[in-house]
């Protein structure tokens, strides 16, 4: 009876990246559909975080990259005084351990905000399979060049900007990788808290509490505790300078 259900529901996982709402914006989007299936055969499916609980350490030996399937995920590295530095937030359809390619331990430690659920791409197994798929591997070097600039942009953003400029620019990054993923750009809730966006932006909380206050008076945004909703694009866009409007549209 057992071997009975697990063959009925082979199929249905077996489906899952062809069906998968997030195929758009995950390594799927880089395979062919008659090659699909040689990625799902080596995709670890269904692995689920609570709120809190680590995915994975800093200097563990690196095993995957994972894409967050739902919920949402905080990397964060320590630094050499012993303190926490939050180094990115990560949404369905994005992938995490992608700074640790290339070495033998995971540059960061991944923690799930929400409850969340990851698929996991087995590093050994995905170097086999971009060999073997030129198209895949041109995607790993897109995605690898992408965290890169992203580095660089939140470097620039962090060292040059006020407060308000680097919260405007957090806000637009959120609101337009929302939109990817077919959902409101203007209304939709933070899974960060204040403190890992004050963290994460070089900020005292009380200063981002502060912004937060001063653009719901000037009309910019609406907040509900985690709900915002973006009133005002045009000004928000314009808080930002326009060297620094490229790393709005990026992944934090």
């Amino acid at each position: 009876m057992a071997r009975e259900i697990k063959l009925k529901l082979a199929p249905a996982l077996k489906a899952s990246c062809h069906t998968c709402s997030l195929s758009n914006l995950c390594l799927p989007l880089a395979v062919e559909e008659n090659q699909l299936d040689r990625l799902e055969d080596i995709v670890e499916q269904g692995h689920i975080y609570n709120r809190g609980e680590h995915i994975f350490d800093q200097d563990t030996p690196f095993r995957s990259c994972l894409a967050v399937r739902s919920g949402a995920v905080k990397t964060s590295i320590i630094t050499e005084n012993g303190s926490e530095q939050v180094t990115g937030f990560f949404l369905p359809g994005e992938l995490i351990g992608l700074d640790s390619l290339g070495g033998e331990r995971y540059a960061c430690t991944a923690k799930a905000l929400e409850r969340t659920s990851v698929c996991k791409f087995p590093t050994e197994k995905l170097e086999e399979l971009t060999r073997a798929m030129p198209e895949l591997q041109h995607h790993m070097y897109q995605l690898m060049s992408r965290e890169i600039q992203g580095s660089h942009q939140l470097a620039m953003l962090l060292s040059k900007n006020s407060a308000e400029e680097r919260i405007a620019a957090l806000l637009l990054s959120l609101s337009s990788r929302f939109q990817r993923r077919r959902m409101s750009g203007t209304k939709f809730s933070l899974p960060m808290a204040r403190s890992d966006i004050a963290n994460f932006l070089g900020l005292a909380v009380e200063t981002v509490s502060r912004v937060f206050t001063r653009f719901q008076n000037q009309g910019i945004i609406r907040t509900q505790g985690r709900e915002v909703e973006l009133l005002d694009m045009e000004t928000l866009r314009g808080a930002i300078p326009e060297s620094n409007r490229q790393s709005s549209r990026a992944r934090p």
